[in-house]
């Protein structure tokens, strides 16, 4: 079952059709996906199944039903086992951003890493799961597929948040402050842990 994010709410992606509690179902095939956004505003839904015919295609369909942002980020641990935090519109985050012409996914989260932190000298460890969601620009839903790395730097200068992409700290936080800044995150983000 796939997961794409609205918020902290879920979208699951699915074959099977369940009885409806604090969900609801929908037909992929055909779905509107304003209804499902609206939908999903609801407090009383927690989340929404868009129900699908072949498990191999439920993705594929799905982005086909909004414009993709592709992006690559970071979960970077230093030399002492902390993991590189980003503070933006008070949530703790993990860097990552859009990738750029010509641009490979491991280059486009290193180079992100690096202007939203200031840090340096990373080292890609290894892939980590990819993670969905839906934003909204300029009133249109879009669908941000985010390729996160696990990555290593022995960096210890000054860390500089990029203040013009709304960064208001960076942090390397340790086990215990990690799992902190995890209640104030996002859903998506907490997978990688």
């Amino acid at each position: 079952m796939q997961c794409i994010f609205v918020n902290d709410k879920p979208i699951y992606l699915t074959t099977k059709v369940e009885k409806e509690t604090d969900f609801k179902n929908f037909l992929l095939k055909d779905v509107d996906l304003d209804l499902v956004l609206h939908t999903l505003s609801k407090k009383s839904i927690n989340s929404v199944r868009l129900i699908g015919h072949s498990d191999d295609k439920l993705l594929k369909s799905f982005k086909k039903k909004l414009p993709n942002v592709v992006a690559g980020g970071g979960k970077v641990f230093n030399d002492k086992g902390e993991i590189l935090f980003i503070y933006r519109n008070d949530k703790w985050d993990l860097p990552k951003g859009k990738t750029e012409k010509r641009e490979t996914i491991e280059e486009t989260a290193i180079r992100e890493v690096a202007e939203e932190t200031g840090v340096s000298k990373l080292k890609i460890i290894k892939p980590l799961p990819i993670t969905y969601h839906i934003f909204k620009r300029n009133g249109k839903s879009k669908l941000k597929i985010t390729y996160w790395f696990e990555m290593h730097s022995s960096f210890k200068g000054n860390l500089f948040p990029q203040l013009n992409e709304g960064i208001t700290k960076v942090e390397w936080l340790d086990q215990e402050a990690a799992s902190e800044a995890l209640k104030k995150s996002y859903a998506n983000i907490k997978l990688l842990f």
